[in-house]
Order: C-alpha cells, then sequence, then structure tokens
C-alpha cells in the first residue's frame, strides 16, 4: 500500500497502565476511503486503541502518522485538525443541555447566537442525517438511541475526513442500526475513512470493507478484505479457535425443558400512571410461566421501561394486580419483591447498575445489605471473598475486587451485575439488555446462563433492541408499542409480522 493511499499507519503502538500492557506492538495501516472494522472480545484494546488513534491516549511508545500528518499522540487538537472525529461508545454529551447546544458544544464555529438561532441551524443538520429530534430538547429527556444519534451528528459537525465509531450500533435499534450505516456509507462515498469498532459479526461482515482483529492487546488479524472471511472463521480469530469450539459444545438445547403452565408472574389489567421513563402501561394483561423466556420487543420508548418499572415497583399503579409466585404484590416495596426472588439486570448498567466510584465488592455486595436487617454487621472480608469467586465464575477481567467499576470496560461492568442478580435466590429475572455492549464470547456466555435459569424452572422476562438476540432465545415475543401489548408470537417467528407490529402496520 503506497503512502497515498493510506490516511492511517502506526508502528509497534504500546500503551501500559502501569504493569498492564492494555496494547502490545500494534502495526496496523488503513486505506483511505474505506470503512474498517476493528473487533475482539472484551479486554483486547479495541476502545484503547481508537483513543490512541483520536488523540486521547499518548503511546507508551510507537509512531504514527495520520493523513500524511506524523503524531506523537496524546493531543486531541491536533489530531481533530487532522481530521479525525471519535464517537465515544459511553455518552459524552452533557444531560443539562439541549440538543441544539449539544451540537454547537465542540463545534469548529463559535460566535454569538440567540436560542432560536441556534435550534434553527442545527435543526437543519439534524433533519439532514434523518434524525428525528426537536433541537429544543434536553438530553437528558431523550431514549437511549436518539442520544446516540445526536452524539453521531455532533461529530459530523466538523470537516471529518477519518471518523471512529466505537460502538454505535451497541443501544441502536435494528431499523437505525440500518440508518446509520446508510449514513456510514454515504459519507464513504465523500471521500470519509471510517473505522467501526463493532461486537456483532453480523454487523461487521454487512458494513465493513476490512476487518482487523485484536486479542489481548495484540494484533493477530492485520485489515483482512470481508468477502474473503465468514462469520465461523471470524468468531475463531476473535476467541481463538479452541475457545470457539467449546462455545458450540457448550451450546444447551432450549427444547429440553418444559414450559409449566403454573404462572408465576401475572400482571391483570395493569395501568401505570404517566411515567419518565416512556409511555405510560394502558391496561396490560401479561403472565409469565414457570421455565420460560419471554422476549419484549418494541421500539424504544414503547413501554418496555415502564413495565420493568411496573413490576419492580418504581412507578405508580392507578388500576390492577401484580402476582409474584401467586403472592398479591401490588402494594408491595421494591426490597419486598426482591425478598421473593426478583431480580433486575437495568437498562444502564452505569446509571442504574453500579456505583462508578465504589469497589467491585461493594457494589456485589449491596445485595445482602438490602435484604439485611438495616443494622447488621458488614463483613468486607468476607464479602470480598465472595465477590472474588462470582466475578472469576463470571470471567470478569479485573485486578481486584477492590478496583473501581467505573474503571472496567462496558462489557466486564455489565458481567459485574449479571454475577449480582443471577443468584441461586433469583425466581424471576427481567434482562434488560443484558448484552448490550459484550463480545461474541461473552454475549454466549449470558445466553447460556438464562437458558440454564430457564431449565432450573426460574423465569425469565428478556427486554432487547436485537431480534435476532430476542428470537434465538425466546419461548415468545410480546410487542409493545405506545404502552400496549399488541401482539404475541410463537416460535418459528416471523420478523416481518413481529417488526410491522412494532411500528403498528398490517402485513
Amino acid at each position: 500500500m503506497k503512502n497515498s493511499e493510506k490516511i492511517f499507519e502506526c508502528k509497534n503502538i504500546t500503551v501500559s497502565f502501569g504493569a498492564i500492557k492494555a496494547l502490545q506492538n500494534i502495526s496496523v495501516a488503513f486505506e483511505r476511503g474505506k470503512i474498517h472494522a476493528v473487533v475482539g472480545q472484551n479486554g483486547a484494546g479495541k476502545t484503547t486503541f481508537a483513543r490512541v488513534v483520536a488523540g486521547l491516549i499518548k503511546p507508551t511508545k510507537g509512531e504514527m502518522v495520520i493523513n500524511n500528518t506524523p503524531m506523537l499522540g496524546g493531543n486531541v487538537e491536533k489530531t481533530r485538525l487532522a481530521g479525525v472525529e471519535l464517537v465515544h461508545q459511553s455518552f459524552a454529551l452533557p444531560p443539562s443541555f439541549t440538543v441544539a447546544e449539544a451540537m454547537q458544544f465542540g463545534a469548529p464555529t463559535g460566535g454569538l447566537f440567540t436560542k432560536r438561532k441556534l435550534e434553527k441551524t442545527w435543526q437543519k443538520h439534524l433533519d439532514r442525517l434523518d434524525i428525528n429530534v426537536k433541537a429544543s430538547m434536553k438530553i437528558k429527556d431523550l431514549p437511549v438511541e436518539t442520544q446516540q444519534a445526536v452524539e453521531i451528528a455532533r461529530a459530523l459537525v466538523s470537516d471529518a475526513k477519518f471518523l471512529i465509531l466505537d460502538e454505535p450500533t451497541a443501544v441502536l435499534s435494528p431499523e437505525t442500526t440500518e440508518k446509520l450505516f446508510d449514513r456510514i456509507r454515504k459519507l464513504q462515498k465523500n471521500g470519509v475513512t471510517i473505522i467501526l469498532v463493532l461486537h456483532k459479526l453480523k454487523e461487521v461482515l454487512k458494513i465493513a470493507d476490512t476487518v482487523t482483529v485484536l486479542r489481548g492487546g495484540k494484533l493477530v488479524q492485520s485489515p483482512t478484505d470481508c468477502a474473503n472471511i465468514d462469520r465461523k472463521k471470524l468468531s475463531e480469530m476473535i476467541i481463538g479457535e479452541n475457545s470457539s469450539k467449546q462455545l458450540q459444545n457448550d451450546k444447551i438445547d432450549q427444547n429440553k425443558s418444559h414450559i409449566s403452565d403454573q404462572m408465576v408472574l401475572k400482571m391483570n389489567g395493569i395501568s401505570t400512571v404517566k411515567d419518565v421513563e416512556g409511555a405510560r402501561l394502558d391496561n396490560i394483561d401479561f403472565q409469565v410461566a414457570s421455565g420460560e423466556i419471554v422476549g419484549i420487543a418494541g421500539i424504544e420508548g414503547n413501554g418496555q421501561r415502564t413495565l420493568v418499572r411496573s413490576i419492580a415497583y418504581l412507578v405508580g399503579i392507578e388500576k390492577g394486580e401484580i402476582f409474584l409466585n401467586n403472592l398479591n404484590v401490588t402494594k408491595n416495596s421494591h426490597l419486598e419483591r426482591r425478598a421473593i426472588g426478583l431480580r433486575i439486570i437495568p437498562f444502564e448498567r452505569n446509571v442504574e447498575g453500579l456505583s462508578l466510584s465504589a469497589s467491585l465488592w461493594e457494589n456485589w455486595s449491596i445485595r445482602k445489605y438490602l435484604q439485611s436487617p438495616i443494622f447488621s454487621f458488614i463483613k468486607p472480608e468476607i464479602d470480598k471473598k465472595n465477590c472474588d469467586e462470582a466475578l472469576k465464575k463470571w470471567n470478569v477481567k479485573c485486578s481486584s475486587v477492590e478496583q473501581l467499576a467505573g474503571s472496567l470496560s462496558g462489557g466486564n461492568a455489565q458481567k459485574v451485575i449479571l454475577s449480582r442478580e443471577m443468584d441461586e435466590n433469583a425466581r424471576l429475572i427481567i434482562a434488560a439488555q443484558p448484552t448490550r455492549g459484550l463480545d461474541i464470547g461473552a454475549t454466549d456466555f449470558v445466553w447460556k446462563s438464562l437458558r440454564k435459569a430457564k431449565n432450573n424452572g426460574c423465569r425469565i422476562i428478556l427486554i432487547s433492541s436485537d431480534l435476532d438476540e430476542i428470537f434465538d432465545i425466546s419461548d415468545r415475543v410480546v410487542v409493545f408499542l405506545s404502552g400496549k401489548i399488541v401482539g404475541e408470537f410463537m416460535p418459528p417467528f416471523d420478523i416481518k409480522e413481529i417488526g410491522a407490529a412494532m411500528i403498528g402496520a398490517e402485513i
């Protein structure tokens, strides 16, 4: 590859955090004007690599050239001048800003603006990108997928020639993902080179021209034409051939379990008050049987979050009754419901699931103290030991249980929550986006754990924006639209019928 054809090249890039080497002697080059996917398991170094390219991290050693400009690294301003923009996996927009203010924040042009002019200017930009949001709305009031879309729109404000998207599809619905891919292809036609850090192999092979594989901070596969690779081979590159075979051997036959006629969750005519988390529920009749995984499908904001909050006693009930294990818990507190086996894997791990400033053992042990007498003694050594055993079982990569939760990668943070919530006393598990941000190996581990819990008689409600995930492990799919149940489907699932129900259309 000639230098003129390279938009990025690095030689022997190494990044160390103390004794930990996040990247080890990475030498790679990306061709100009193509879509390049970078893949690997959690902890492989993908996000670190993206941040090095974007100038956020200065390499311990190594050389880089971006757009024919030598870079020392660790200089965001210089990197942006070279045409590089990064959209982070974790949202970076100020929650209290309006969309227009967030778009202006960091834009290349400054000056004085009236509020009206600012909103009008950025509304045109948003409309041009087919992002259905009002520029006057506050970031904190937007659904997760809309926040992500605004993040991407902001990155496209400048004249970017090299765009890096770190897990851009993790919080997007299938429909929104397709729109994102359309925008990415348009950018490519306009001469923009794109790096996509992705987990889903189907998406990699659908959108990318080349794929690069990292494993354990090392480069195991230089940019390879996606036309010359399939999912099986790519999976083996990511997790190793032996591990890939083990995943296949560990698959659990979903047909082994029998769905009991005993309903262990009943919601009879439930209507909620208006909720800050989305559409209010309207006369919901919903049941889950013992040993059943029920998938909840729907466009973000159509009642999925309110469903979870109503089961958890976090939103007011106007009418109706809720039964858990034949007990009427309509007026029972959240802690009382946990005491009889309710467990929740929340939508937002960094907001609802973990205290980022607390240690791993403190985050993990909170489940015990929620159900203990208020004056019970805290026994840190026992808690640390139990936490350490659980994190090892769930393959959480961390230095120790004293490590702060906020320093973990997204996938490892999610696994801490899973290890805490999926305990032996769980009777109803609500899994909201349980594999969001997880790599192929961790995703398979989560699916295996949910199936195992199901086979042991646990009931599971799976809420996911990934229809493939819902179809793969659900025994039944229920579709929510505007706070109502508009469809119930049994396998084999028809994506056209379910997709039509999600948008209120007929086929």
